[in-house]
């Protein structure tokens, strides 16, 4: 299925795809793009994998932490994420889960799944009776991880998904007082990563640039067809905060102006604010 870069895939879309090729085996979505800022819906995607016999698969990599990713809610047979977005840990771990659906077509296989890294049939057999050794645990990022979700326990799970949206909807705000145009689709925009177009008198590398050199701050270029088009923000784990919004929005306000783009002086500053406050 294609989209254009900054919209979602619509469930007609999903539906046709699916009744087009009535042998799908596997229903795969991301549910938070951060090459576009687009957060995929998933509840009608999920009733139509069900409804057409085929697995849901959702990458929820940068969601899981920021947004509400009920797995079991929404019926998703299999899931993973990465602990170095919103769970704010190192990377190098995958969370993953299956349900007994998609471990029943795993354990109907005829065939030896051929790589043995992404063999999930040795990984299961690991946890039975028998502890078959698939790999030598990462034992220093089991305890980063279980840090990590110790401090999210802490904060509360539902604290932490209303922080990044309070953060991105300021984010956001922000950006359209100065002017400048938000990339992904309305009503559906990620509070994690926010993508924005670049005005056309303004340089992507400049500013990147600036804003890395003069501020500390690290931004996204545009990837794929998007490149030189957008920037994008990201609001993630330990980094959503409002000290953050506010002084990218301010050092981005300084660098814009050098490049002789016009803004009212503090305008975006004084939006996010105002949601901030709220």
């Amino acid at each position: 299925m294609t989209a254009e870069w900054g919209r979602v895939i619509e469930p007609e879309a999903i539906e046709a795809a699916l009744r087009t090729h009535p042998r799908v085996k596997l229903l795969a979505l991301v549910h938070a793009e951060t090459s576009t800022g687009i957060l995929q819906p998933l509840v009608e995607a999920s009733r139509l994998a069900k409804q057409y016999e085929t697995l849901f698969l959702v990458d929820a990599v940068t969601s899981l932490g920021g947004h509400e990713v009920p797995v079991d809610d929404w019926n998703i047979d299999i899931c993973y994420s990465g602990t170095q977005k919103c769970i704010s840990c190192p990377p190098g771990l995958a969370p993953f889960t299956a349900n007994e659906k998609a471990m029943a077509k795993l354990q109907a296989r005829t065939k030896k799944v051929q790589s043995w890294y992404l063999d999930l049939s040795l990984l299961y057999s690991y946890w039975s009776a028998s502890r078959f050794y698939h790999h030598t645990a990462p034992i220093s990022m089991i305890y980063a991880l279980h840090e990590a979700l110790v401090l999210i326990a802490e904060e509360g799970l539902e604290a932490r998904i209303k922080r990044h949206l309070r953060h991105g909807s300021a984010l956001r705000a922000g950006l359209q007082a100065m002017g400048l145009t938000l990339h992904a689709q309305e009503d559906h925009r990620l509070n994690t990563l926010t993508s924005v177009r670049i005005p056309p008198e303004v340089d992507d590398l400049q500013i990147r640039q600036g804003l890395l050199k003069e501020f500390g701050i690290e931004i996204g270029g545009g990837l794929g067809p998007l490149k030189g088009k957008i920037w994008r923000i990201g609001l993630m784990g330990h980094s959503s905060t409002a000290e953050n919004v506010l002084l990218v929005l301010s050092a981005m306000e300084k660098l814009l102006v050098k490049e002789g783009y016009s803004v009212e002086p503090r305008v975006g500053v004084m939006a996010a604010i105002q949601i901030l406050n709220t």
